[in-house]
C-alpha cells in the first residue's frame, strides 16, 4: 500500500469516523413481510356444482378488487354424504379435491392465478387451501 493518501480521502475518512451518521448493520436481516390483501370463503355445505360456480365468481371478483391472497375452506369431507353412495368416487366428489381440480382445469382462472398451495393449520390446514392471485395492473 502507498502512504500517499489524498487530502480528500483523509477528510472523507474523518467525516465518517467522527460523523453522526449511522450505517445500517448488514448482519441483521430485516424481516420485511409483504402485506397481502386477503379474503376468504367457506364452501361447507355446498354441492360440487354450487361450489364451482361460487369459486369462479369469487376468484374473478377478488382479482378485480386487487386482492392478493384467497383462503378457500372446503372442509375435509368428513361429513360428506358421498361415502354412502357406492357409485360416487369418494375422493373426487369431495370439495377438498374437486374444487382445486376445477380451478386447475380452467384456463381463464389459471390465467390470473399465481399459485395454489395447502393452507397452514391456523387457516384450516388440510381442509383449506390458498390461492395467490397475480398482480392486477389494469385500472
Amino acid at each position: 500500500m502507498t502512504d500517499n493518501i489524498s487530502k480528500k480521502d483523509k477528510k472523507d475518512w474523518d467525516d465518517f469516523i467522527y460523523g453522526n451518521e449511522k450505517l445500517p448493520n448488514k448482519d441483521i436481516k430485516l424481516n420485511k413481510k409483504k402485506s397481502l390483501k386477503t379474503r376468504s370463503i367457506d364452501l361447507h355445505g355446498y354441492t360440487l356444482e354450487q361450489a364451482n360456480k361460487t369459486i369462479k365468481v369469487f376468484i374473478k371478483e377478488s382479482y378485480q378488487e386487487k386482492i392478493n391472497k384467497l383462503i378457500v375452506v372446503t372442509g375435509k369431507g368428513l361429513h360428506s354424504q358421498n361415502e354412502k353412495d357406492p357409485y360416487v368416487s369418494k375422493d373426487l366428489s369431495i370439495l377438498k379435491y374437486s374444487v382445486p381440480e376445477f380451478i386447475s382445469n380452467s384456463k381463464s382462472l389459471m390465467g390470473i392465478i399465481y399459485e395454489i398451495k395447502d393452507a397452514k393449520i391456523e387457516d384450516g390446514g388440510s381442509g383449506a387451501f390458498y390461492i395467490y392471485l397475480k398482480k392486477n395492473i389494469k385500472k
